[in-house]
């Protein structure tokens, strides 16, 4: 039992580590000030491991460690970012481990993608002005062609980069004896229509990204 927590315990710090690299130097520029990281997205992935305890362990431990080094924006953008990446990570790693199927992964990713859109939008509209500088008139003005545009994107990205990297992330763990082997490992096949599916979404999100930075 203690060996399985220590292998747990080192999983979970090896993805709060990949997480603080990711937004740390994975920073690429959306609109305006806004700019899209990975760290979702291996938060995420612990999440739909472990459940969405570790989902939220990995969080504030990320987002901590962000507002002591890199982050500008002090404790109202630590908040954020526990809010923007629990509702992402959290909320699809929930629904995974209800039905833990390619449908309940799909749908957790979705689902999470929407409750972060929604309730980034009410957040920056109510916090933002208190940490930017902005009036609460600019964020208003910056609500549909800035923020909701940059959280679809980053949602999209989220979800269609957790759904193709999850699989083979989660191989290499088992290969490595840090989590259980699956009972139905043998069985395991690549879904052509998934990948190709996350693909699009991956390009589309790039275009938009395109456009949006003129």
């Amino acid at each position: 039992m203690n060996h399985d927590k220590t292998k747990k315990l080192t999983t979970t710090a090896m993805l709060c580590a990949l997480a603080y690299a990711a937004a740390a130097v994975g920073r690429i520029p959306v609109v305006l000030f806004l700019r899209y990281d990975s760290k979702d997205v291996i938060i995420t992935i612990g999440g739909l491991i472990f459940g969405p305890l570790t989902a939220l362990t990995i969080t504030v431990v990320v987002s901590l460690a962000q507002m002591f080094t890199i982050s500008g924006t002090g404790f109202l953008g630590c908040l954020m970012n526990i809010i923007s990446s629990c509702c992402f990570a959290c909320t699809a790693s929930f629904l995974y481990r209800r039905k833990r199927t390619l449908s309940g992964a799909a749908l957790g990713l979705f689902s999470g993608m929407l409750c972060q859109v929604l309730v980034m939008m009410l957040w920056n509209y109510l916090i933002a002005p208190l940490y930017m500088g902005y009036s609460r008139e600019a964020v208003v003005e910056l609500l549909l062609p800035a923020f909701l545009p940059f959280n679809l994107i980053k949602g999209g990205l989220n979800a269609a980069i957790t759904m193709l990297l999850y699989k083979p992330v989660v191989t290499a763990l088992r290969r490595s004896g840090l989590i259980e082997p699956a009972r139905d490992a043998g069985k395991a096949r690549i879904h052509i229509g998934i990948i190709l599916t996350t693909l699009s979404v991956i390009v589309i999100c790039g275009l938009a990204i395109l456009a949006l930075r003129g």
